[in-house]
Order: C-alpha cells, then structure tokens, then sequence
C-alpha cells in the first residue's frame, strides 16, 4: 500500500518542546519546516529546490502567520505506512509532505526525519539526523 500523506486537515500531532515561529509560507498540521533565505518555509528534499525539515509544524497558517512548532513529534491520520520505516521529506512539488521512499535523485536530500509507528502514525525528529544529499550513503 502507498502511504498517502493526508495534507488536507486529516492529520493530528502531539508534540513536545514547542516554538514560536513566523511563517513565510503557508502550512497545514504536521508539515515539515524549515529555513530557507532566513524564513520558515515548509521543507523539500529536490535537488536545487532543497529546504531541510527542522521542526513541525503544530498549527496551520499562512505566510505572516506565527504557530506553535515542534523539534519532535508523533504524527496520526495519515494512511499506508509500514511499520518501523524510516521516513523522509518529499521531493517534487511536495513541499512540507513526507514518504516512506528514500529520494534516490543525486543532489537530493536523503536524511530520514523519522520512523513510523503503525499504518496511520510516525514519530518526527526533523533536524536530528545526519543530512546525505544522495542515496550513495545508505548502504
């Protein structure tokens, strides 16, 4: 079954250590964040294009807005997960949503942002994993 990242209110999150921040993009609950040109942009592993996930986001907003994120976090209501899978930013025009597929494109980024916990539930630690920028690392 292919994971289907629900970006459209299905998601629910439950985190901890939680920042104040200004957003410079729009988001929905559980979006990967992170910096781009020094502003909180939802994140993105394509080559040329790369924001790395640093925290994630609590509330919905949009540029302007400031919400509540999370440097960890566990993440329900998405669908299709396996169990104990490392899990990564999207590449593409994904911005800020997640797959169970290691980008395999040379420049993009190859960091897993967390593991999943069931078919519907994973556990983010953004920014607390090595960063490769190509699946050449993984053996």
């Amino acid at each position: 079954m292919t994971l289907t990242d629900n970006t459209t209110g299905g998601r629910i999150i439950s985190g901890i250590l939680g920042v104040q921040i200004v957003l410079s993009d729009a988001c929905e609950v559980g979006d990967m964040l992170g910096v781009s040109s020094n502003t909180w942009v939802r994140a993105l592993a394509t080559t040329g294009s790369v924001v790395h996930a640093r925290l994630v986001a609590g509330q919905s907003g949009k540029s302007g807005d400031s919400i509540i994120a999370y440097p960890l976090a566990a993440i329900d209501g998405l669908t299709g997960m396996t169990k104990g899978s490392l899990v990564y930013v999207a590449e593409g025009t994904l911005k800020g949503e997640v797959t169970e597929t290691a980008p395999s494109t040379t420049g993009d980024v190859n960091a897993p942002v967390g593991i999943s916990l069931s078919a519907t539930k994973w556990f983010a630690h953004p920014g607390t994993m090595p960063v490769y920028h190509d699946s050449d690392h993984l053996a």
